[in-house]
This record gives C-alpha cells, structure tokens and sequence, in this order.
C-alpha cells in the first residue's frame, strides 16, 4: 500500500493505517483484549465487509489478507455498530451482513463427543457448542435460509453456502412440533438448520 492511502481522512481526524497496525500487533499474538480497552471514537471511514466476506477501502476491495486478518482481529460490536478498536482509537466501519464468513468445516473429536469446527475467510476457527451457537434467519422476501455462529464479543459470521450444505447432507432428520426437521449435533448441543418442505 503505498504512503499516500497510509493515512485515511477523516474530516478532521486522521487514521493511521500503519500506526494502528503497530498497535495492534504490540497487542500480542491471538485476538487482542478489545474488550478491555476504552479508547477515543474517532470518527467514520470508508470500509465495508460486504456479505461475501470481502474488505473494501473507499469502495476499492483490500487485496493484503494479512492486514486484512489484522484488522479483523480488532473488530468490536456496541450498540449494534461495528468498529475497529485499537488500544489508542475507535473507529466505525459498515458491514453489510456479518463481520465473518465461514468458508471451511471439519469434525473433530472433544471430550464431549464429535465437535464441527468452522473457519472463517480471516482464519478464525470456532467450535459449534455451549459458546458458539448455531441459528438460521428466513428472509422475509426470498425464503433463503441465512445460518449464523456467535463467533466473540456479540458478533456473528454466516456460514458459506457450499458449508451449510455439507451441514444439511450429515444432518440428522428429526420431527419436532409435527415437522420434519434437520438437526446436528456438535459437542453434545443439537442445532436446528430447518424444517423440510
């Protein structure tokens, strides 16, 4: 990224892109303790997580993974509004659906029986469980069912399309209230991806 998109402009405040990430990185490795840190709002910038998962900057997508795993490592929810939160600053973003997208699955095997591992775009990975729950949202006009995990801080990432079918496919057809019902088990939780038609 060359110096010039370095800083971005925030009316009267400036956002340091090399700055915040600095202080992201002296954080320590992991996921920072954005729940402990109180900093200054800063204001708005320009940059979108759009529903496929991708980053944008000033309508232009971010092409560096690695900052953008950076800056998804300081993602922050209040008040139903996402931000980025360094220890010095906070500032808001859009996010047209979910922070994250989770595009990959396996079973893995936990001391409370087989557990479904998702990871995201960014490389988080949440276990399906007691913490990390799992619920599918109707749309209202189109039908399509839209499954969410919690993923931290109150924030949630949708499952990828070609992943909620390889859910639906080891699904386990149950009836509940009369219906036919789609049921999987993780950690020894039972989550509902839908009734059958």
């Amino acid at each position: 990224m060359s110096n010039k998109k370095e800083s971005l402009d925030l009316t009267e405040n400036q956002f340091d892109l090399a700055k915040a990430s600095k202080a992201i990185k002296e954080s320590g490795s992991g996921i920072p303790p954005v729940d402990k840190w109180n900093p200054d709002f800063c204001g708005d910038i320009d940059m979108r997580i759009a529903r496929d998962g991708r980053w944008f900057y000033m309508g232009t997508p971010i092409g560096r993974l690695a900052m953008v795993k950076l800056f998804s490592s300081v993602l922050w929810l209040e008040d139903g509004k996402h931000y980025l939160k360094t220890p010095v600053e906070k500032i808001g973003i859009q996010v047209d659906d979910a922070p994250f997208l989770f595009t990959a699955m396996e079973v893995r095997e936990s001391e409370l029986g087989p557990a479904l591992c998702f990871t995201s775009s960014t490389g988080d990975e949440v276990i399906l469980g007691e913490e990390h729950r799992l619920w599918v949202e109707q749309s209202d006009e189109t039908g399509e069912p839209s499954p969410y995990i919690d993923v931290r801080f109150g924030m949630k990432g949708l499952i990828h399309r070609n992943v909620f079918y390889e859910l639906a496919a080891m699904a386990d057809e149950i009836e509940v209230a009369g219906e036919l019902t789609l049921v999987i088990n993780s950690q020894g939780k039972a989550f509902t991806l839908g009734s059958i038609a």
